[in-house]
């Protein structure tokens, strides 16, 4: 599909001069490609009006540029835009300028079509694997988007890039094997309770036999310190308590003997 917009080289760059134009309701915007950067002036309404297309991305604009030194009439496509999270206007537009007997490689909407696939109707999910593909062709061959039939789809099934219809001129840049729709097998409620419980489950399940490890370690670690009334104790605790029983006495011996000898005296 084809644009026309008109806009105007300015002079001034920089966010001061970006923000004077968005207060007087026009749109910064800037022109690149074939050797050239220029610095625009464009009107919103125009431009808001491709964006709303359902090629916007694809939508080959014929530029009026208004005080361009050489070409006043170009092609360009949309490269990229910004918009204003609340309010919704356009605070800045990038086209990139296109020559009609160059190839361009630019990223393509997938639609699907056919009505509801066979496999919906039996209860499958159907799955946009691949909302836009990447072809390369000249300018005059690019698709607004590309069509893909999922009707005959049942549950289970899948059309793949290399199955796609090819469009005379266009090439496909992504892998033949990319899956770009198909029709899962709908998950029961059953199936997915237990999905989310066993997956809830598992992180309580995997620390508890740690716990349970760890405290009866200690519990045992305890025992051995201090035994139960009766219990026999280790034998490495008997050699300790009657080294120092012995340590003990020998050092009590001097002073015995010394309390003896005053006695005597």
């Amino acid at each position: 599909m084809r644009f026309d917009l008109a806009v105007t080289v300015r002079e001034k760059s920089g966010k001061g001069a970006a923000r004077q134009l968005r207060r007087s309701g026009k749109v910064p915007g800037v022109l690149y490609g074939q050797g050239e950067c220029l610095l625009l002036t464009i009107e919103p309404e125009p431009l808001t009006k491709i964006l709303k297309s359902q090629t916007g991305s694809t939508a080959l604009i014929t530029l009026t540029v208004n005080g361009a030194k050489a070409k006043p009439k170009r092609t360009a496509l949309l490269r990229d835009f910004q918009v204003d999270p609340v309010e919704g206007y356009v605070l800045h537009a990038d086209l990139f300028e296109i020559s009609m007997d160059k190839p361009i490689r630019v990223k393509v909407p997938v639609h699907v079509i056919g009505g509801t696939p066979a496999g919906v109707k039996e209860g499958g999910i159907l799955h946009y694997n691949t909302r836009e593909l990447h072809v390369e062709c000249l300018p005059g061959a690019l698709p607004d988007h590309i069509e893909v039939d999922a009707s005959p789809l049942t549950i289970g099934q899948g059309i793949h890039l290399k199955e796609i219809a090819k469009t005379e001129g266009v090439r496909y840049l992504d892998d033949p094997d990319q899956m770009v729709v198909s029709v899962a097998v709908p998950m029961s409620d059953a199936k997915l309770e237990s999905l989310l419980t066993s997956q809830a489950a598992g992180p309580e399940g995997a620390k508890e036999p740690e716990v349970v490890a760890k405290g009866k370690a200690a519990v045992e670690g305890a025992e051995g310190v201090a035994a139960a009334p009766g219990a026999a104790a280790p034998a490495g605790g008997e050699a300790k308590a009657g080294d120092k029983k012995e340590a003990t006495a020998a050092a009590a011996a001097p002073k015995a003997e010394k309390k003896e000898a005053e006695k005597k005296k």
